[in-house]
């Protein structure tokens, strides 16, 4: 069960300190959890864990690869590994470690992913990934997860810790946008209605579901009604929610921070295609590689804002192909 806020604002707490903080309750409470870093110890606010309990925290050094098949070889002895790195590092880098070590063998590991998409802000356009979700979510039995604020963030990691498999988690390390109300619960699989309508879907992960709302309010103020969904799972997505509203709104707009290839906007439009045929449009990245920059600056330079998602749902209102 959740609550959204009546308000958007930053969330009071970074969602790297959310991870630490969750670290750090699950060692203490005696669950057999270990975490592996490459050399981001700092980065995720880590270094307090592991000065405090060393037995439980393992830094593994600028080897993304090895970190990953290091987590394998822990799950195997029962430790329940929880491996971070940067987005592009968790995917790119040791996709092939991601297949053969993890998903193949059926590991109980899960990778959390950091700054996600354009949140790599001055980190540039080689630790800027736009393709991440696509490359894992073509493996066989991976969970794909984008977290969209740090009551989610908590309630996912805890859930984790208990439940067995492959778990990609993609996230931002500072502060998100304030969605949820302290204590939502969240069921991974099943997307979360967070406001209903009637002529157009807009269907949101991560950052760009406080984009969604913004322009959802900007369309009522317009006199246009519109759904707004957070697909905080990408896989396995939620078809039945997706053909709801297809049948319901007619018209769909995906919002992602991630490439428009094979991340959310196809993954809707896989459903689409097979279950319930509607015209939609894809806001995302197109066709271009990151690069150093504020937040706010790459979101407006690669159509990621309210603006960018109004101007999408105007399209399909207005029938223009």
């Amino acid at each position: 069960m959740f609550n959204v806020v009546t308000q958007l604002e930053n969330d009071g707490i970074e969602m790297r300190k959310v991870y630490a903080g969750m670290m750090r309750q699950q060692i203490e409470a005696g669950k057999p959890v270990i975490a592996l870093e490459a050399d981001l110890m700092s980065s995720m606010a880590m270094d307090g864990v592991h000065k405090d309990h060393p037995q439980h925290v393992i830094n593994c050094g600028i080897m993304e690869a090895n970190v990953i098949g290091v987590s394998a070889g822990l799950s195997l002895t029962g430790r329940i590994p929880f491996v971070h790195t940067f987005s592009a590092f968790a995917s790119r880098r040791c996709f092939d470690q991601l297949f053969m070590s993890l998903d193949y063998q059926r590991n109980n590991v899960k990778v959390i992913a950091s700054d996600a998409g354009v949140s790599a802000c001055h980190n540039g356009g080689t630790h800027m990934s736009f393709e991440d979700m696509g490359i894992v979510r073509g493996l066989a039995h991976s969970v794909v997860l984008e977290v969209t604020d740090a009551t989610m963030f908590q309630d996912i990691l805890q859930q984790l810790v208990e439940l067995q498999g492959f778990y990609w988690v993609r996230t931002i390390r500072k502060q998100a946008t304030r969605i949820y109300q302290d204590g939502s619960r969240f069921t991974i699989g099943k997307a979360n209605l967070l406001r209903d309508g009637s002529e157009i879907t807009l269907i949101a992960n991560g950052i760009m579901v406080a984009e969604a709302l913004k322009a959802a309010q900007a369309l009522e103020q317009q006199g246009i009604s519109a759904a707004v969904i957070d697909m905080f799972t990408l896989k396995p997505i939620d078809r039945d929610i997706i053909k709801t509203y297809a049948a319901k709104t007619g018209k769909i707009v995906t919002c992602e921070n991630h490439s428009i290839h094979n991340g959310l906007g196809s993954a809707v439009a896989e459903v689409l295609v097979e279950e319930c045929p509607v015209p939609m449009r894809r806001v995302g990245v197109k066709e271009r590689y990151g690069q150093v920059g504020t937040q706010a600056f790459l979101q407006q330079e690669y159509g990621l804002t309210a603006d960018h998602i109004l101007q999408a749902a105007h399209q399909l209102l207005n029938g223009v192909a």
